[in-house]
């Protein structure tokens, strides 16, 4: 069971944690000359939150009123091993992909609309707003931290959904790497492999893990259901907020062949490509 006074100190301790992280990760903003830099972070983000929570709970005493006993149980070890294997990955990923490249041209364009100082309205509007969405979404992660639960079944069905969502996104990730790699593709659409069957197979991927991992701090204890808006909201942001729907946004100018591309092909979810039989009807 979920010892709560434990978790609510520990939101404290991710708070903090997310605050310093972003708040470094601004002073590198100078450094490299881009704000683009707090992509790289996004992911790491999450692990900081959950290795903040555990070692707060695994330095304190555990409520035996609450069934908790001493340090995080098996489940909590688990959710951070998976929290930190997907956002490693996830940051390395948008390391390599950003070296030697400029300015994202979105963050250029925020920065543009600043009013008064640029680079106080840039640590509100990026690094703090990250700081405090990852917060809120970590909350289920952090939660299980605060329990001494072993494994169960929807331990496992958490397991395989995570892994499901790292294969889309790891898989889904190179195979755009390997396309753009060729020249003979610019100004062309991917529409093989995964991306065959999900025009966003890495954001599909991402919010697999989100659900895995809220699957799995919910095995801990089913009062974790409470936290479900968690996963919610950033499955949400990826498949009509920030994710998807603002990288389509004008996609369709630079490469005319998508919008066929959006006709054949799901917008999220992997499903088979239409056919031509299919469109007819």
């Amino acid at each position: 069971m979920i010892d709560w006074s434990l978790f609510l100190v520990g939101l404290l301790w991710a708070a903090v944690a997310l605050v310093v992280l972003f708040g470094g990760v601004f002073a590198l903003s100078f450094v490299t000359g881009k704000h683009a830099v707090v992509d790289i972070f996004w992911g790491p983000a999450f692990g900081v939150a959950a290795l903040a929570t555990y070692v707060h709970a695994s330095f304190s005493d555990g409520d035996a009123a609450a069934g908790v006993d001493g340090p995080p149980g098996a489940v909590a070890l688990l959710t951070l091993l998976l929290t930190w294997i997907w956002a490693l990955r996830l940051g390395g990923h948008i390391f390599l992909r950003s070296r030697g490249k400029g300015e994202d041209p979105r963050y250029e364009d925020l920065q543009s609309r600043a009013d008064g100082n640029p680079q106080v309205f840039m640590l509100r509007k990026v690094y703090l707003t990250q700081a405090a969405v990852a917060w809120f979404v970590s909350l289920p992660i952090q939660a299980a931290m605060a329990t001494s639960a072993g494994f169960g079944w929807l331990t496992l069905l958490g397991l395989l959904v995570w892994a499901l969502g790292m294969f889309f996104e790891t898989v889904g990730d190179w195979q755009l790497e390997q396309f753009k790699k060729d020249p003979s593709n610019k100004g062309e659409v991917l529409n093989s492999g995964l991306w065959r069957y999900t025009r966003h197979p890495n954001y599909f991927g991402d919010a697999c893990v989100m659900v895995g991992l809220f699957l799995v701090a919910v095995s801990a204890d089913a009062w974790i259901w409470v936290l479900v808006l968690s996963p919610v909201a950033m499955v949400f942001n990826l498949a009509k907020g920030t994710g998807a729907a603002l990288l389509e946004k004008d996609i369709e100018e630079r490469r005319p062949g998508y919008a066929d591309y959006i006709k054949n092909t799901s917008g999220f979810v992997p499903l088979p490509p239409k056919t031509k039989l299919a469109k007819e009807l």
